[in-house]
């Protein structure tokens, strides 16, 4: 399916679903993402043992499930090195996905949001097939096309367990006829993903460390290294936009306080591809130090730079500051 990379304003990317408002990775956070305006919900992929691709922040699910409420599953608990840290807990590649079912979700951080934590042990855990329909199902409903911005998770890992992503990523997309963007960390499944789909792909870009297969591969380039002008114009040449961190669009001093923007923006429009970034939330803990109490200003300065999407955990807030932004034009 060939799909035109175009937008006249700025899209709205459901971080994890309306992860400010109900657990994050939920297809009742999804759902409420698209019912507050969302352009498009962002679930992150992992894998289980039978191949079933599910939405889970980190295949390490202890922080994000009821798992260790689940006696029969104690025999499971581990500890692994993924990516290079070491993870003690529960691993989605060591379950089924009939084992995965009988689990629930939980508030993530608990202690910032003790409201999303009435919604604890109801939802249970999507597979990426279920988060297909239920969109098809609203768009259809409210006659308005959602979109789909999956990230693929560990693809290295689990890679080498034997239980590659992508493949079964590009099989459940085939044919459904809904904006998609898919989305890396890492460089070489970008590459391999951008041979065999036009579906548009995103690098995304830390503001610290380096792609986990550029580790791996001896490669001794950094994150740093994709944004030179030199770097946008290869990753020009897979993706067609970058997903970054704020602070590579407009860095802080050491107290927390935004300064002037980088040309980030300009150099990589310079090098035709769109420029989304990540994490906008209304907790004064993520809001720069000049912002804090005062959310909806950080969205005015990130659109006012010419960003082309955003990732939001409260999307309602960023439809509203989208259309205030456009009604200024």
């Amino acid at each position: 399916m060939i799909q035109t990379f175009t937008s006249q304003s700025p899209i709205i990317i459901a971080h994890r679903g309306a992860s400010g408002y109900r657990p994050e990775h939920t297809l009742a956070g999804y759902e409420l993402a698209i019912d507050l305006g969302a352009d498009y919900i962002e679930p992150d992929l992992v894998m289980t043992k039978d191949g079933i691709l599910i939405a889970r922040h980190e295949n390490e699910i202890s922080e994000t499930t009821d798992i260790a409420n689940h006696p029969e599953f104690a025999y499971l608990k581990t500890r692994k090195i993924i990516d290079g840290e070491i993870k003690i807990g529960w691993f989605t590649e060591d379950l089924t996905i009939a084992q995965i079912k009988t689990l629930t979700a939980k508030e993530r951080i608990p202690e910032l949001r003790p409201q999303n934590t009435v919604y604890d042990n109801i939802f249970t855990i999507p597979t990426f097939a279920e988060i297909i329909d239920l969109v098809k199902h609203k768009s259809q409903k409210i006659a308005r096309n959602i979109g789909i911005y999956p990230e693929t998770k560990h693809p290295s890992y689990f890679q080498v367990l034997g239980l590659p992503l992508e493949e079964a990523l590009l099989w459940n997309l085939q044919g459904i006829n809904l904006p998609v963007f898919i989305q890396s960390f890492e460089v070489s499944n970008l590459k391999e993903l951008s041979q065999k789909t036009d579906l548009p792909l995103v690098q995304l870009i830390n503001d610290l460390g380096k792609p986990y297969d550029f580790i791996i591969n001896h490669d001794s380039r950094t994150y740093q290294d994709l944004l030179t002008q030199k770097g946008l114009r290869e990753i020009a040449e897979y993706a067609q936009a970058i997903g970054v961190h704020k602070n590579l669009l407009i860095p802080s001093d050491s107290h927390g306080k935004l300064l002037s923007p980088t040309s980030l923006i300009i150099d990589a429009h310079a090098a035709n591809l769109q420029v989304h970034t990540w994490t906008f939330r209304n907790e004064d803990v993520f809001l720069p130090l000049d912002l804090q109490g005062n959310p909806q200003r950080e969205y005015e300065i990130f659109l006012n730079l010419g960003v082309n999407g955003v990732f939001s955990d409260y999307p309602d807030l960023a439809v509203k500051q989208k259309y205030c932004y456009l009604n200024k034009k």
